[in-house]
């Protein structure tokens, strides 16, 4: 198993003199970088009162700029992050291009391979943590690292945000 305790505090400090939304979640993209890999790092933030989302934060701001909110996009892998709370994990193009429109800007830029993290406060979906990578880049092991390694970081990083 591997050690993730260095890692950890460095989004332990850089989280903990984050002043501004980038600065926490650049913690948390730097944290996901060094526990699992990610060639593009997203966060979406959702009020799912207004039923609105916008990305809030990114790693590619040419291919993926953060942007203004925009309505819900409903569908399979709405149902599977929003209403089942569960990751949405596709190791091909081809699983991406099933459900997400960008697929050929995601393939574009060398990423084969997604999993979209639901981040839950107080029983309410706030946002979704995105990591894309290679081809079949995001294995159970890596999955597991996800849940018990940034699960509660991504959490922190959104609340951080919030001021």
């Amino acid at each position: 198993m591997t050690d993730h305790k260095p890692a950890l505090a460095t989004f332990d400090a850089a989280i903990a003199k984050a002043k501004t939304a980038d600065e926490a979640f650049t913690a948390l993209q730097d944290l996901a970088r060094a526990v699992v890999g990610a060639k593009l790092f997203t966060i979406m933030l959702v009020d799912m009162e207004a039923e609105l989302s916008r990305r809030a934060f990114t790693s590619d701001p040419v291919s993926y700029p953060t942007s203004a909110t925009k309505p819900l996009n409903y569908g399979p892998w709405f149902d599977i992050v929003h209403g089942k709370r569960e990751f949405f994990v596709a190791n091909t193009i081809e699983d991406i291009a099933k459900v997400l429109f960008d697929h050929e800007l995601i393939n574009s830029l060398g990423c084969q391979s997604v999993v979209n993290v639901p981040i839950i406060l107080k029983d309410e979906l706030v946002g979704c943590m995105n990591l894309l990578d290679v081809a079949h880049h995001y294995t159970e092991e890596r999955l597991q690292t996800i849940r018990d390694v940034l699960s509660i970081p991504a959490k922190l990083a959104v609340l951080a945000a919030r001021g």
